[in-house]
């Protein structure tokens, strides 16, 4: 779904953002996501300084890895906040010509047209979730949740605005890839929140966790750009719909998670299911257009 969701955006960029992508972005993935971001956790909620954290995580990976995990609810909200952001965003977009579930996607369409429609249903979420929460929890899930919002209509509203500028400047692909570029970085680091908490599981060795999760979103970043070449979202035309039904099912149990754990399978099987039925689907429709074309001698 990471993939597919980038890929989404990333055809809108020139082939010199699409490789900045690569290259900085991989950097800002690694070392800004995988090794900062968890330091800068620690430090945060242990109230402790960067370079202390870090000698915390090399001296005492239990104690390290034991305040990632009670940092999961704000975490959570922030990630969640943003990801069914993302989803709603999609969904309720007037200009979208493709509906896989017709009747649902038209409603939301129009009931797009709204203004805020969409942060009304996300700011619903947040208060539901907190009537559930400890009211020693709620002040912390708040802020994130609402940080989270926050940062996406900025990230968002930054985008269009640079968007809007290229259209009368010369420099259309800098200023239009710069906004995008941005937009995937924030979703990419919504995505890894949970790669970053859940791999502690499997051991306490932060360089280890680094190398694991580097390579995991090198991976992703590869297989966005192979999506964008081969024109995968133009060819099957529910998958675009598939990940971004799967986006806002993790958001929702990224919010979930604040309140109990959902297990790494259910999360992943929820994405594998819609993903691969929309596959499937596109297979399908693409089969009964070119029966219909072969029938009518095209």
């Amino acid at each position: 779904d990471n993939a597919i969701v980038n890929a989404n955006k990333l055809v809108e960029m020139t082939p010199v953002w699409q490789k900045r992508f690569l290259t900085w972005g991989i950097l800002i993935a690694v070392f800004g996501m995988r090794i900062i971001f968890p330091l800068a956790i620690v430090a945060i909620f242990a109230w402790i300084n960067p370079f202390a954290a870090m000698h915390l995580a090399l001296s005492d990976p239990d104690q390290y890895s034991h305040i990632i995990e009670d940092a999961h609810g704000p975490i959570s909200a922030f990630g969640g906040t943003f990801l069914m952001m993302v989803a709603l965003k999609f969904f309720v977009d007037e200009d979208k010509s493709v509906d896989w579930f017709g009747g649902l996607e038209r409603n939301l369409r129009k009931l797009g047209s709204i203004r805020g429609f969409e942060i009304v249903i996300v700011l619903c979420m947040i208060i539901g979730i907190c009537q559930f929460l400890p009211e020693t929890k709620h002040a912390s899930f708040l802020m994130s949740a609402l940080f989270g919002l926050l940062v996406f209509m900025l990230v968002d509203g930054l985008g269009s605005y640079l968007d809007g500028m290229a259209g009368s400047t010369s420099s259309l692909g800098a200023r239009g890839g710069l906004g995008a570029f941005l937009y995937l970085e924030v979703l990419d680091a919504s995505f890894s929140f949970d790669g970053v908490i859940g791999a502690f599981a499997l051991t306490t060795n932060i360089l280890l966790i680094a190398i694991g999760l580097g390579i995991g979103a090198m991976y992703v970043r590869s297989m966005t750009i192979m999506l964008v070449e081969r024109g995968t979202l133009a060819e099957f035309r529910y998958l675009e719909h598939g990940a971004f039904y799967s986006i806002f099912a993790l958001s929702v149990i990224m919010f979930l998670q604040s309140l109990f754990h959902v297990p790494e399978l259910i999360t992943g099987g929820i994405g594998f299911s819609l993903i691969g039925y929309a596959f499937y689907r596109s297979i399908q429709h693409n089969k009964n257009e070119a029966a219909v074309k072969a029938a009518a001698g095209i």
